[in-house]
């Protein structure tokens, strides 16, 4: 058996890589955008054929790395047929199973959070997406979300698999990284309740801000995660060679939208700024730093991450909100380094 858990500090996300170790076949659980290189590299470490990404739903505080690893591996997208998403290769339902190598996975239908959330149950671990996280639950406020339903998937489905499963979920903010289900039973608040009112009124009462990432987030992930061939049909994308002749032009700012660590790793284009791609929807709208920027230079905007995934929906995102010069490096700096472009230690 290979199991990893994976991380992401920006969304508190976690993904999971799961393998069979006789042919090495592998699906990943909910990744991530910003993970992609580190994914990949895993994924060529330990010698594993990617063969499926699995969406536990369609999340409103990332965007999945589903598309780009599909570009770099050839492995099948899957989501729930109830999220009414387009693009993807497999259009899960309830009972499904997923097959690879001598391993499956079964899908559970546990709408609440979203219409199409699901759980996927493996050998003795359950990955519950937002629908039961460790000592809480998914919110339900937006998204379609229904509390009843949720109440449903919790209490008839996911609450009666074996007390000793282990519970996985689609993200923590405390520092939890696995649970039981007689854990959650025991010591989650949430489920302490008395009737499917009690739940429903206490999911009405909790109050908490959207996600900082979700007019960004929730588009791209209805269309797994948004196509760089799309983005460049409609002209928005220059190649790594044309790229390298715009360095240095006072008509024209390049966007480093990485985080600092990959910044630190593999260089950065000179003279480029840095605005992290968690921070997007606040700079791209008006007022924010982007916006601003373009508005007082005039200058085009030319936005690059690693593969070009994350810069792709950058530039729809900057479009959306009125930058129309804006577009971004086809490839990101992986095709930027193919070209032979400069680089300066960071």
């Amino acid at each position: 058996m290979f199991f990893k858990q994976l991380f992401d500090p920006a969304s508190s996300t976690l993904t999971y890589l799961i393998a069979d170790d006789s042919n090495h076949e592998a699906v990943l659980i909910d990744p991530v955008a910003e993970q992609i290189e580190r994914d990949v590299r895993l994924l060529r470490e330990h010698g594993l054929a990617l063969m499926y990404t699995l969406e536990t739903h369609v999340h409103a505080d990332h965007v999945t790395a589903a598309h780009a690893l599909k570009q770099a591996t050839g492995a099948q997208t899957a989501v729930c047929r109830d999220c009414n998403a387009q693009g993807y290769d497999r259009l899960l339902g309830d009972g499904d199973v997923i097959l690879f190598g001598h391993e499956e996975i079964l899908t559970i239908a546990t709408p609440g959070h979203t219409p199409g959330s699901v759980s996927y149950l493996w050998r003795d671990r359950v990955f519950t997406g937002d629908t039961l996280l460790i000592r809480g639950t998914g919110r339900t406020d937006f998204q379609n979300g229904d509390a009843r339903a949720q109440y449903h998937s919790i209490f008839n489905k996911l609450l009666r698999l074996p007390d000793e499963t282990m519970v996985f979920p689609a993200h923590d903010y405390k520092g939890e990284t696995v649970s039981t289900i007689a854990e959650e039973k025991k010591f989650n608040p949430r489920l302490q309740v008395k009737s499917i009112d009690e739940y429903v009124d206490l999911m009405s009462k909790l109050n908490l801000p959207n996600p900082k990432m979700m007019d960004v987030a929730v588009p791209a992930n209805m269309r797994v995660g948004f196509a760089q061939e799309e983005i460049a049909r409609r002209g928005w994308a220059v190649g790594a060679r044309e790229a390298q002749a715009l360095i240095g032009r006072p008509d024209v700012t390049l966007i480093d939208l990485r985080e600092r660590t990959e910044r630190e790793k593999h260089g950065v284009i000179p003279g480029s700024l840095h605005a992290p791609y968690p921070d997007l929807a606040a700079n791209v709208r008006p007022g924010g730093m982007l916006h601003e920027l373009a508005a007082a230079t005039g200058r085009r905007i030319i936005f690059y991450c690693a593969f070009g995934e994350r810069s792709a929906m950058a530039v729809q995102a900057a479009q959306d909100a009125g930058l129309t010069s804006a577009c971004h490096i086809q490839g990101g700096i992986d095709a930027w380094k193919k070209a032979n472009g400069a680089l300066l230690s960071h």
